[in-house]
Order: structure tokens, then C-alpha cells, then sequence
């Protein structure tokens, strides 16, 4: 079986957590938390990292931390992963959906500022599987509404738009560390912001809500959010080979455009200028033209032992949301969500395993 997702673990890695074993510190209280903090503010050139348990744990409490709460709006892509927009639910407030782009698969500015009204707070736009979002056009957006930017940049760590890092172009930005990351830590997320306050009310609420006067005195409804020093170690191992990382994906993405070209009914996916896409997951739309539907192919590559998985599902497939959108349609994020899949594309994935994807779809599309 070619996996969807297989990662790759460095020796530094290794090395990290048998040193955080034997000094004893396991928990949060570990010296590898605060180097990770530490390492990544540097890397994306911010002021401050906040490091949580999960990605989502990193949405929310940056949320909680911009003082998002019932009776707020919070503009979000209707096409996503479900973290983006239960950590607004996780608040009380409520997301409202954006639509898609069709190219990109991202939240498409043009269509913010119809969803605006007097209760919007924020934006949080997705770079989803590691492309950009136009991120000058929501911030002009945001601005002129005064309105606050949250980046949910956990698929595009070490991406870019037009020279600036994914993660370092809004108010505050949240990551993940998940094992299919970039940079993996089993489990984890990090919220980076340029502002003192943020970071220190990120600090506290992931934290039960100490008082810093007084420990075990809590002054707000707080979080168990802290990451251990054993997925730190992990993670500060991951970020020092992230430069490789990268590259294995520009690779990984060559090696699918160049076998997949010109087969019609795929549309591989699309970068636009002055993005540097991480490409995260390598995502392809099958179009009526290839001759068999998404589940047709996803199924008789599943019988060829290569593994792949469906998109991100748009609103309207979803029960929970059913009193939050109520009639409402999203035909793009529908379209993509019933046509997307994307092939195996982890870090340990070989040539010879990217060589056999393409040759079964090839195959297929004669078929």
C-alpha cells in the first residue's frame, strides 16, 4: 500500500526526545518548549510563538485571545477543514462562510464583504494544502472594515506570498503540528503574533487562566492547551530540517505535474505569482471529461494499493451546521468537495511510489 501520508522523523529528533527522557522533563515544563517557541518566532521573523496541544487548540485560544465571544461573526472558507471553523463555535461566536475559488481552492476575497455585517469581528482566511491566500486583498478588506486576521497557516508552514511567510501577515496566525505536517510534532499547534498582549493572553488562557499574581487563582475560564517537552523535542528536531522538507515537496509536486500532463478531466493544482506553495497535499480535481467520477477512481486506485483521500466537505454536507447556514449554498466548495481528492503525498514518499500513482491514473484514463 502506498500511503496517503507517511512522515519523516529526523535523527535531530530522535536525539531530542531520548535527551528529554533522561533529564526527566516530560511535561510542559520542559526547556524544549520554550526553544520550540523560541525557534519558530525566528524562523517566520514574528515577535512571538505561543505553543498548544493541536492546531485547533491554537484557533481557539487565539480566538479567546482577541476576545472573540457570543454574539460575534467570524468569516470563514466554506471550504476548509472542520478545526477552522469549530474553534469560532468553541467561542460562541458564529462563522459565517466564504466561498471558494475554484483555482486555488482558497476563500475568495471577492466575495468577503457581501458577508460582512455589524457584528463581524474577524477573518480567518486558510493557505489550504499550502497555496496562499491573496492575502493583500483580505487585509485591504479587513482594514477598511476594521476587522481582525487570523491565518489558519497549518497546511502552509514555510510558504510565501510575494516574499512574506504564510503565518506572518495578519494579527495573529495559528499552525499545526499534526503527524501529516511539514514540520511534525505527533500532535501540537503554535500561535504567532507580533503583539505583546496577544501573546501573553494566548500564554494564559492555554494555560487554565492563572493569575500571575497568584498560581491556582484563575481570573478566566482557561484551557489545559500546553504542549509537552517530548513533542517540542520532536518539533524543534522537524523545524531544524524544515528547509528539507520543502524541497522534498517542490520535488514531490514536479514529479505529479510532469506524470499527470495534459490527461484530461484532472486538474492539477495551481500556483499562482509570487506564491511559494508548500504544497502540503498534493490535491487534483477529476472533471466528468476523465471519463469516471472522484469515488470511481479514488476506489480502483484503492484496489491498485494506493491510498487517497477525499477533500475538505462544504457546509451544506454538514448536520452540524445545518441551524448556522439553513438554506444557504456554496457551489464552489460543493463542487470541490465532490470532485477533489489528493494522491499520496508525504514526506517519505519515494519516486518510484509517485512513478506508480501516475501510471494508474494514466491507465485508467484510457480505461
Amino acid at each position: 500500500m502506498i500511503p496517503v501520508n507517511e512522515p519523516v522523523i529526523s535523527e535531530q529528533a530522535k536525539k531530542n526526545v531520548r535527551k528529554a527522557v533522561d533529564s526527566g522533563w516530560l511535561s510542559s515544563a520542559g526547556p524544549f518548549v520554550g526553544e520550540f517557541e523560541t525557534q519558530f518566532a525566528k524562523y517566520l521573523g514574528v515577535k512571538h510563538a505561543v505553543a498548544v496541544t493541536s492546531g485547533t487548540a491554537a484557533l481557539h485560544v487565539a480566538l479567546l485571545a482577541l476576545g472573540i465571544s457570543k454574539g460575534d461573526e467570524v468569516l470563514v472558507p466554506a471550504f476548509t477543514m472542520g478545526a477552522t471553523w469549530m474553534a469560532v463555535m468553541f467561542t460562541g461566536a458564529k462563522p459565517v462562510f466564504v466561498d471558494a475559488e475554484l483555482e486555488t481552492f482558497n476563500m475568495d476575497p471577492d466575495q468577503i464583504e457581501r458577508k460582512i455585517t455589524k457584528r463581524t469581528r474577524a477573518i480567518i482566511p486558510v493557505h489550504i494544502y499550502g497555496h496562499a491566500c491573496d492575502m493583500n486583498a483580505i487585509n485591504k478588506i479587513a482594514k477598511k472594515h476594521k476587522l481582525l486576521v487570523i491565518e489558519d497557516a497549518a497546511e502552509a508552514l514555510g510558504g510565501e506570498y510575494k516574499g512574506r511567510k504564510c503565518g506572518a501577515m495578519s494579527d495573529v496566525a495559528c499552525f499545526s503540528f499534526y503527524a501529516n505536517k511539514i514540520v511534525t510534532a505527533g500532535e501540537g499547534g503554535m500561535i504567532v503574533t507580533n503583539n505583546s498582549r496577544i501573546a501573553a493572553e494566548a500564554a494564559r488562557f492555554k494555560d487554565l487562566y492563572h493569575s500571575p499574581k497568584k498560581r491556582f487563582v484563575h481570573e478566566k475560564l482557561g484551557y489545559n492547551y500546553r504542549i509537552t517537552n517530548l513533542q517540542a523535542a520532536v518539533g524543534v528536531g522537524e523545524l531544524a530540517n524544515i528547509k528539507k522538507y520543502l524541497a522534498k515537496k517542490q520535488q514531490m509536486a514536479r514529479l505529479y505535474r510532469d506524470g499527470l500532463k495534459n490527461i484530461p478531466g484532472i486538474q492539477l493544482p495551481e500556483t499562482k505569482t509570487a506564491i511559494l506553495n508548500t504544497f502540503w497535499m498534493f490535491g487534483i480535481l477529476v472533471h466528468k471529461e476523465f471519463g469516471m467520477s472522484r469515488d470511481q477512481l479514488r476506489k480502483k486506485l484503492k484496489a491498485q494499493g494506493i491510498d487517497t483521500r477525499d477533500f475538505f466537505y462544504p457546509p451544506e454536507d454538514q448536520p452540524l451546521l445545518k441551524h448556522i447556514i439553513g438554506k444557504q449554498k456554496f457551489p464552489n466548495a460543493n463542487y470541490l468537495g465532490q470532485n477533489g481528492l489528493y494522491l499520496p503525498s508525504g514526506l517519505a514518499i519515494t519516486e518510484k511510489q509517485i512513478n506508480i500513482v501516475c501510471k494508474a491514473i494514466k491507465t485508467l484514463a484510457r480505461y
